[in-house]
C-alpha cells in the first residue's frame, strides 16, 4: 500500500509499511551527498540508505521527507542545520544499526536526544543524526526507589512520575530538557544541594559503544565507563537508557521568588553570598539580573525542598531583607517550580551563554558582575546556579565530573526573537564575558558553548583529563562520538 511520496536529493522516495513489521522501507533512494568524519565529502549510495531503512523499526527522513524539517530543528534557533539523513531509532537494537550504518561510511555523526545543545551539536550538515527522541518512557519503582528511563524522555517526564510516589531525584531545571544529556554532562538542578548531581545518582546505564557493543555500566560491570559516563558527555556512545537512585520527598515544595529594584543588587548579593554558602541543603537560591517592562531588577528564586514550616522560619530573614518588591514564596508542587522556566527557554529562540564556576564571591566582583549588567540590553541577562553542599560529597576524581569546589556557577545567557543583529550582539557578549572570566574556573559541560578550545576542556576537567582521553581510547578510538563536550582519544 501506497503510503506517502517523498522527494529528495532530486528524486522521488517510495515509502510503504509491508505486513511484516513496522519498518519504513524506503525504494527509489538515489545516492545522497554527505559529510565524512573527516571533514570532507562523501556519497552515500542509495542502496545502503533502502538497506538501513529496512532494517530499523523507525523511520529514516531525508530531505524532502514529510517529518524531516521538524525533526532536524533543534532547541536552540541559532543553529539550523541540515543532516543528510536522520535515523529516527525506537529501541537499542535500531541505535545499533544506526551507529554500525555511520561507522561503516565514516560519517559525521550527531547524537540527538533532547535536543538542549546550546553548541548545537545535537544536529550536523550533511551527516547522521540519530534522533532518539522516540525512544521516551520512564517506569519508576517505588519499593527499591528507582526510575527506568529511556534516553529521549525529557526531564518534566522524570519528575512527573517520581513525584506520585513521593519521590525524587536532580532532575535540571527547565522540564523539556533531555535527561540523558543533562547526565552525563552533570546535571545541576534544584534538588542538587540535598541530593548530588543527577550524575551522581545515576545507577546504571546501557550504552551503544562505537564499535556495535552494547554494555551496561555501573559500578561493578564496566566500571571504568561508568565513571567517564557520570560528567564526561557524550564521548563514548550512545545512551539508550539510564537507571537512576531516588529519595523521599514531599511533592510539595516552598518554592517562588523574591524581587528587588536593581539599585539594591549590591546589597541583595552580598547579602544571598553570606547566607547561601552555609545554607541547609534542602533549599536552593538562584539569582537572576533581567529587565522587566518597568525596569531591571535583581531576582532570587526559592527551592525549599524539606519541612516546610522550617522553611518558612529560615526565609524570614531573606524574604525581609531590603525593600522586596514582590514575593511570591508559597507552597507549590515541585512539578510546577521545575516547569517555572519552560516558556522563556522555550524551544525556537536564538540563545548563546557563557559561564564559568565561581569558588568564591568577593565584594569587587559583586560589584564587577552588576556593572556588566548595566552595560548590556535589555536581551541579556546573568544568572547563579547555588552549589555546594551535597555537590561537595563526591571527590573530584569519583566521577569525570571535576568542579566539586564549586559555591556557584555564573552565566551569561541571551535570548533573541529572531536573528536581527545577532553577530553583532554576540560579540558584544563575549566581550562582556571577557572581563567576567577572570571570576570564574572551568565550566559546567551543559552549559558549554561553541567558542570552547581543547586547552579550555583541559583546563576544565583538570586531573580527570588524562584519563577520560584514555578512556576514549579504549571505547571511541576513531572519534566517532565528536559532536559534543569532545574529548579526543590521542593528544598531539
Amino acid at each position: 500500500m501506497q503510503r506517502r511520496q517523498f522527494v529528495g536529493s532530486g528524486l522521488a522516495l517510495a515509502a510503504t509499511w509491508p505486513l511484516r513489521g513496522f519498518t519504513s522501507v524506503l525504494k527509489g533512494v538515489g545516492d545522497v551527498p554527505a559529510r565524512s568524519l573527516a571533514g570532507g565529502e562523501t556519497v552515500l549510495p542509495g542502496s545502503a540508505i533502502e538497506t538501513l531503512a529496512a532494517s530499523l523499526r523507525g523511520e529514516v527522513l531525508l530531505a524532502g521527507s514529510q517529518d524531516y524539517d521538524r525533526t532536524r530543528r533543534v532547541w536552540n534557533a541559532s543553529f539550523d542545520k541540515k543532516p543528510a539523513l536522520i535515523a529516527r531509532c525506537t529501541g537499542a537494537s535500531d541505535v545499533q544499526l544506526a551507529v554500525a550504518f555511520a561507522r561503516e561510511h565514516q560519517l559525521l555523526t550527531a547524537v540527538r536526544a533532547g535536543g538542549h545543545s546550546y553548541s548545537g551539536k545535537s544536529s550536523c550538515d550533511g551527516g547522521l543524526m540519530i534522533d532518539l527522541q522516540p525512544m521516551q518512557g520512564v517506569r519508576v519503582d517505588p519499593e527499591t526507589r528507582r526510575a527506568y528511563l529511556e534516553s529521549g524522555s525529557l526531564l518534566g517526564q522524570l519528575d512527573h512520575e517520581c513525584a506520585a510516589f513521593r519521590l525524587a531525584t536532580t532532575a535540571g531545571t527547565v522540564s523539556h530538557t533531555g535527561a540523558a544529556g543533562l547526565t552525563l554532562g552533570g546535571g545541576l538542578g534544584r534538588l542538587g544541594r540535598r541530593f548530588g548531581l543527577a550524575c551522581d545518582n545515576a545507577a546504571s546505564f546501557d550504552i551503544m559503544t562505537a564499535d556495535g557493543q552494547f554494555l551496561r555500566a555501573n559500578d561493578k560491570e564496566n566500571p571504568d565507563l561508568y565513571w567517564g559516563l557520570r560528567g564526561g558527555g557524550g564521548n563514548f556512545g550512545v545512551v539508550t537508557s539510564i537507571e537512576y537512585r531516588l529519595h523521599d520527598m514531599d511533592p510539595v515544595i516552598l518554592g517562588g521568588n523574591i524581587v528587588w529594584p536593581l539599585a539594591q543588587a549590591r546589597d541583595v548579593l552580598r547579602y544571598y553570598r553570606d547566607i547561601a554558602v552555609d545554607a541547609p541543603d534542602v533549599v536552593n537560591l538562584a539569582p537572576v539580573l533581567y529587565s522587566e517592562p518597568d525596569g531591571p531588577v535583581i531576582e532570587i528564586e526559592v527551592c525549599w525542598s524539606g519541612d516546610r514550616a522550617q522553611g518558612e522560619a529560615w526565609l524570614k530573614k531573606l524574604r525581609a531583607f531590603g525593600k522586596p518588591t514582590r514575593d511570591d514564596i508559597a507552597p507549590m508542587p515541585y512539578v510546577a517550580i521545575q516547569s517555572s522556566g519552560d516558556e522563556l527557554l522555550g524551544p525556537g529562540r536564538y540563545y548563546y551563554m557563557k559561564s564559568g564556576m565561581l569558588t568564591q564571591l568577593k565584594d569587587d566582583g559583586i560589584d564587577l558582575i552588576i556593572d556588566s549588567f548595566k552595560r548590556m540590553p535589555n536581551w541579556y541577562l546573568l544568572f547563579f546556579d547555588h552549589c555546594g553542599g551535597a555537590y561537595r560529597h563526591m571527590a573530584p576524581a569519583a566521577t569525570a565530573f571535576p568542579n566539586r569546589d564549586m559555591l556557584f556557577t555564573l552565566g551569561a545567557h541571551s535570548i533573541w526573537p529572531n536573528k536581527d543583529d545577532i553577530e553583532e550582539n554576540t560579540a558584544k557578549m563575549r566581550a562582556n564575558w571577557h572581563e567576567l572570566a577572570p571570576l570564574t574556573k572551568g565550566f559546567y559541560t551543559n552549559y558549554v558553548d561553541s567558542d570552547v578550545t581543547m586547552a579550555g576542556y583541559r583546563d576544565n576537567y583538570g586531573a580527570n583529563f588524562e584519563r577520560l582521553v584514555a578512556l576514549k581510547a579504549k571505547y571511541d578510538p576513531k572519534n566517532l562520538f565528536r559532536l559534543n563536550a569532545n574529548v579526543p582519544p590521542k593528544i598531539g
